[in-house]
């Protein structure tokens, strides 16, 4: 029987830990890795014509209805993470991102996953994949004409 193959695509940046996202104890309070997830998500979507600007100049936002978070290891004041973002493919009308974050040492210390959708900015959920978001993927080799 052949295996379905999913199609990603990924995107490292960088972030630098500031002293606002820590705790007393000098760690990366646990909300603050979400935030993280949404730098790689914009750094993603920046380098690959597809950040929340290409998306509303299409009349349309991508609000989250899905996160999940894992914590592995702590960051610290002054690390400096790396942020593995993929776009996992989907035939649904959907983005799904997966996320690892690295210590300065190359140690996951979080991974994750979001689910957004497509709706419309005057508020209407998008069930069909949007004409942009196909081209984009035809752009990307996600697509057969």
């Amino acid at each position: 029987m052949p295996s379905k193959t999913t199609k990603e695509i990924r995107f490292t940046s960088e972030v630098r830990v500031r002293f606002a996202e820590t705790d007393p104890l000098g760690i990366v309070w646990h909300g603050n890795y979400i935030q993280y997830f949404e730098d790689g998500r914009e750094a993603f979507g920046r380098h690959h014509g597809i950040s929340y600007l290409d998306q509303k100049s299409h009349n349309f936002s991508t609000p989250i209805v899905e996160s999940r978070c894992e914590h592995k290891l702590p960051l610290t004041y002054g690390d400096v993470a790396t942020i593995e973002t993929t776009y996992v493919d989907s035939a649904a009308a959907k983005m799904i991102f997966k996320y690892k974050i690295f210590n300065p040492e190359g140690q996951v210390v979080c991974t994750g996953k979001t689910v957004q959708v497509f709706v419309e900015l005057g508020g209407e959920l998008s069930l069909l994949i949007p004409d942009f978001f196909k081209e984009w993927k035809l752009k990307m080799g996600l697509l057969n004409e």
